[in-house]
């Protein structure tokens, strides 16, 4: 059989917590081989036969956990792909887009994550690879300049004009401080290549104290109540706020978010976006932001 022909007009954009794989957890052998497939066969093709023919909401539930989903997660990646391409009998470029840096991205997917797709975008696209080679790259030492750079948390500041640039980390600090929640570990502020990542919890936690502060949060809203008295208290300084994963999030100048990776998808006339959590925003399903490539056919899945 000859091998699908692939269109290079259509890309699909995945996440990777919660999508390709369990926070934080590495991705399974089911899930690595329907990735690998999606690059290879023409969507149809990956349809499961049992599934195909008729499925139940129960058998949609029962493939997620083998593709090793939570049984909690609204749609079942590997099912919802196909069928959302059941369609189109060409082969579609396939990307990542992840918060994450390429070390952490790679520890989940594997160090080939970068020639098993098509695009990997690491830090929201502030690290781009396409076919396996670095695309481009952008941080705040290069945002701001050597003379400029200070290599901790005021570099942050001084692009967003904070007069006391401890202010924001000051508050944050105390304000995780004063949290009355069950359990507090080490490292509450991670400042990475173009954002800082911000833990009430604190990143050393264990992967079962993880999975605890996550239930605690969706009963309690220890992260949007947090991310709620940020915006309100700094709203003046253009900042976004973006919660993901189980026990953090983020906080970036505004533009640095997935919608960066766009900048490198240019020749894509339909950009197609699987991801866990997705916020309806002028009648469109967008992940993070707005997207602001009106031109292009952007189909987002809740």
């Amino acid at each position: 059989m000859a091998a699908a022909r692939k269109n290079t007009a259509v890309l699909a954009l995945f996440d990777v917590d919660d999508t390709i794989t369990a926070p934080r957890k590495e991705v399974t052998p089911e899930m690595r081989e329907f990735m690998k497939r999606l690059r290879e066969v023409s969507p149809p093709a990956l349809v499961p036969v049992s599934l195909s023919v008729g499925f139940s909401g129960g058998q949609i539930i029962k493939w997620g956990i083998k593709c090793g989903l939570r049984s909690n997660f609204p749609l079942t990646v590997c099912l919802v792909v196909a069928l959302w391409f059941s369609s189109r009998e060409q082969v579609v470029s396939v990307g990542l887009v992840g918060g994450s840096d390429l070390a952490k991205i790679s520890g989940q997917l594997g160090k080939s994550v970068i020639t098993d797709y098509d695009y990997v975008f690491s830090e929201n696209g502030l690290v781009a690879h396409r076919n396996g080679e670095l695309i481009g790259t952008q941080s705040l030492k290069t945002y701001l300049g050597d003379d400029q750079l200070k290599m901790s948390f005021q570099a942050l500041m001084v692009i967003l004009r904070v007069p006391s640039s401890q202010e924001f980390i000051n508050f944050t600090l105390h304000y995780i401080a004063d949290l009355d929640i069950p359990i507090k570990r080490g490292t509450f502020i991670e400042f990475r290549n173009g954002m800082i990542n911000v833990s009430p919890i604190g990143r050393n936690c264990s992967q079962e104290e993880r999975d605890d502060f996550e239930k605690y949060d969706k009963v309690h809203n220890i992260r949007p109540k947090m991310v709620s008295v940020l915006r309100e208290k700094f709203g003046h300084l253009n900042l976004t706020f973006s919660i993901g994963g189980q026990i953090s999030f983020d906080v970036f100048p505004k533009g640095w978010d997935k919608t960066y990776c766009l900048r490198y998808l240019e020749e894509f006339k339909e950009i197609h976006f699987f991801g866990d959590k997705t916020y309806k925003v002028r009648d469109v399903y967008f992940s993070c932001a707005v997207l602001p490539r009106s031109e292009i056919s952007l189909s987002f899945v809740k």
